[in-house]
């Protein structure tokens, strides 16, 4: 392995971190898995030497770890001379690799804090790492290392760690209460699940109780104060902890000093439904002005509303109205007098199931909601993973500016827990954070829960392509923008029809195997040939080295120069000696056509908004009557005048002449593909082996029959018009 200069060889530079956590973020693996590699017959075991690994098993442990083949060998090397720094005496080398290797409990300790998983888990994982003879007692000298091992990894995610060390001591004084000098596996658990700044350090995701905050850490680039000690946080790093939905700020080492309550999210009596009253938190109210007296609020002197926001004086709380309206977001909000928790036996006959099991009580009560006048609740999906950070920015921000609980982190057991919750309410909408990948997720999510109606889906798009979205002017992708505008739009949203399309594929040779088809629904589109060859290699590559695919700009780069290596190579020439194509029985004649693809449209949006139908202008369109629109259309004249439609039951068939002419369509040098058919049927066979793709999804399917039949109809909701002065609906 390559040696570098390295001017700080026991730190790692904000670059390294960078980088080293987009790696991460798309490895599936965990840090326990890939250790057994190390032990007696695992593939590693000839790098270990004892309680430590060699150089090139430290290298291989990363890539096995981070499941890439190509890790930098520099940032290889700058972790590895930074595990050894980072002992307090150098091991005898005697019995060790020649460098004097790197401590494995030390690594994967370390990278354990780091990764997705819940904090309990990890807290025993690590305490197992240095349990040798596994009597289930740690000396305190061996906790001590466990956590020099988490300060490491909070000072790498950018932590102030003179902050959170006060916390850890804090905690290993309560831990050893009697100081007789071991710690059980019991105590370790239990002192850390009840230490707030190492739950936070170690990924707690959401509140198990109510009233219980949802602790982030956080920089504050303005003068803040700590809601418990009420002195100022202070520091040029993350310096305290915020809570995402009441916005409580406090010191790490006040966390654990009872702050005040979060916002109550549900009731607890029948008798309370449905009585609105307002939910008074401590609030940073400095300089607004309060709406009960009118006069300025100074720091620390001010309590604001959870969920209407008005602010006012603390002595002002008892003086003001009783009634809370929920303020601007009203439309949305599902207010915590909707929500009771109830016990099975008052439950009457619900039967609880595994989705259920989100919104169940640490008492063993579940929550229901109940139908309140006038509320039209908003369900929130949230994909985090979808635009890079961006998920998990409209995570916090929706947490707080709803009721935590009507919003969804997908990784977290997928759509079924809150449709399941919601799914007796007569009125409500979904909004759906992601890409169009996401938003398919959550219609077969949909189409699989027995609710009470079919609730329309609107869309923030956090995707590449997010061709739906532009289809439904939700815009090309999502900047950061205010979201309170963006819950404005879907009250003036309309609801829409969308088809919905059924793909079955049957292959010609049963033994034959390919990729598995990712999906029998197609919502946006289907196409074989030239851009599922580009796609295919995209995803392909995008597998390989997820680092180089971490924005939206990134990946329109590599998909030009994807179809730029396409146009050389030209993979699919002469497509139509490749297959067939049947609409409704009628077979379409390719052979007067030098085509490289086949795209089967639902929507008039393909590869990050292209239209390859075409516009059609009003005066020429083919007058469609209500539930009698033709099987198939297959006659080029009417064809130029058949506009298209995505509630029509009817998919456009399209032909591409190659990557060259898609970039053409895209610019707007060409105004459109060649106009094959429109049809209520499709059967498509094919000869040989060909890259597919259902909505931006690609694979290599051997020879095969595919039948496309409509679904059903999806409720979606568009975006009123954009106004002159936009809101981020970009191309």
């Amino acid at each position: 392995m390559a040696s570098v200069s390295v001017a700080d060889p026991s730190g790692l530079s904000p670059v390294d971190f960078i980088q080293l956590q987009e790696y991460m973020e798309y490895s599936s693996m965990k840090v326990k898995d890939v250790m057994k590699d190390f032990n007696a017959g695992g593939k590693l075991v000839h790098h270990r030497f004892g309680e430590r690994i060699d150089v090139e098993g430290f290298s291989l442990f990363l890539k096995t770890y981070l499941e890439v083949d190509d890790f930098p060998a520099d940032l290889s090397q700058r972790l590895y001379q930074y595990f050894q720094s980072s002992e307090q005496h150098v091991p005898d080398r005697s019995a060790h690799p020649k460098d004097g290797g790197v401590c494995i409990k030390a690594v994967s300790c370390y990278f354990s804090v780091l990764e997705d998983g819940k904090p309990r888990d990890k807290l025993e994982f690590t305490f197992k790492l240095y349990d040798q003879n596994g009597n289930g007692l740690l000396e305190s000298t061996e906790v001590d290392k466990i956590i020099t091992q988490m300060m490491r990894a909070a000072e790498y995610l950018g932590w102030d760690v003179t902050e959170l060390k006060p916390a850890l001591q804090e905690m290993m004084a309560a831990i050893d209460a009697d100081s007789n000098g071991t710690v059980t596996q019991e105590e370790w658990i239990q002192g850390g699940m009840n230490n707030v700044p190492l739950l936070v350090l170690l990924g707690l995701q959401m509140a198990d109780r109510d009233g219980q905050h949802v602790w982030r850490m956080k920089h504050f680039n303005r003068p803040t104060y700590c809601f418990v000690c009420q002195n100022m946080l202070l520091g040029l790093r993350k310096q305290g902890l915020s809570c995402n939905v009441c916005k409580c700020t406090v010191h790490s080492h006040c966390a654990n000093k009872n702050p005040p309550l979060c916002a109550a999210t549900f009731v607890k009596s029948k008798d309370e439904l449905g009585i609105a009253v307002h939910d008074w938190v401590s609030a940073d109210c400095d300089s607004n002005k309060c709406e009960i007296c009118h006069k300025k609020i100074k720091a620390l002197a001010g309590k604001r509303c959870v969920w209407c926001h008005l602010t006012c004086h603390i002595e002002c709380v008892s003086v003001g109205s009783f009634n809370c309206d929920c303020g601007p977001l009203k439309e949305h909000i599902l207010p915590p007098w909707a929500i009771c928790s109830m016990s099975k036996r008052n439950g009457g006959s619900h039967c609880l199931e595994e989705s259920d099991l989100v919104n169940i009580t640490p008492d063993g009560h579940f929550l229901q909601i109940f139908p309140v006048q006038g509320i039209n609740p908003l369900l929130v999906f949230v994909n985090p993973k979808s635009g890079g950070k961006q998920g998990e920015r409209v995570l916090r921000k929706f947490q707080h500016l709803l009721n935590p609980r009507q919003v969804y982190n997908l990784s977290n057991g997928g759509p079924n827990p809150g449709l399941h919750f919601f799914r007796n309410l007569q009125k409500c909408r979904i909004l759906v954070c992601g890409g169009d990948g996401t938003v398919g997720w959550v219609l077969d999510a949909i189409d699989r829960t027995d609710m009470a109606v079919n609730p329309p889906v609107a869309i923030l798009p956090l995707g590449t392509g997010n061709d739906l979205a532009r289809c439904l002017r939700w815009g090309g992708g999502y900047e950061g923008s205010d979201l309170t505008e963006f819950l404005r739009e879907i009250e003036e949203s309309s609801l829409v029809k969308m088809d919905r399309w059924r793909v079955q594929v049957v292959p010609n040779d049963e033994n034959e195997v390919g990729d598995p088809m990712p999906s029998e629904i197609i919502n946006n589109y289907f196409s074989i040939g030239v851009d599922a060859s580009i796609a295919h290699r995209f995803h392909t590559m995008r597998e390989k080295h997820p680092q180089k695919f971490n924005s939206r700009a990134k990946n329109k780069l590599w998909y030009f120069e994807l179809a730029t290596s396409e146009t050389i190579s030209a993979s699919c020439k002469n497509l139509k000696e490749c297959l067939t194509i049947q609409c409704c029985g009628v077979p379409l004649d390719l052979s007067s056509l030098s085509l490289e693809g086949i795209a089967v449209l639902n929507i008039p949006s393909m590869h990050g908004g292209s239209n390859l139908w075409g516009e059609t202008k009003k005066t020429e369109e083919v007058h469609k009557d209500e539930g009698h629109f033709p099987q198939v259309i297959t006659d080029s004249e009417v064809l130029e005048m058949s506009s298209q439609d995505m509630s029509d039951r009817l998919l456009e068939v399209v032909g591409l002449e190659g990557a060259i002419e898609m970039g053409q369509i895209y610019t707007g040098l060409k105004s459109k593909g060649h106009r094959l058919a429109q049809t209520t049927q499709i059967m498509i066979k094919t000869k040989k082996g060909l890259p597919m793709q259902i909505d931006g999804e690609p694979w290599m399917q051997p020879p095969c029959t595919i039948h496309i039949t409509h679904k059903n109809q999806a409720n979606m909701l568009m975006a009123p018009p954009v106004k002159s002065s936009g809101f981020f609906h970009l191309k």
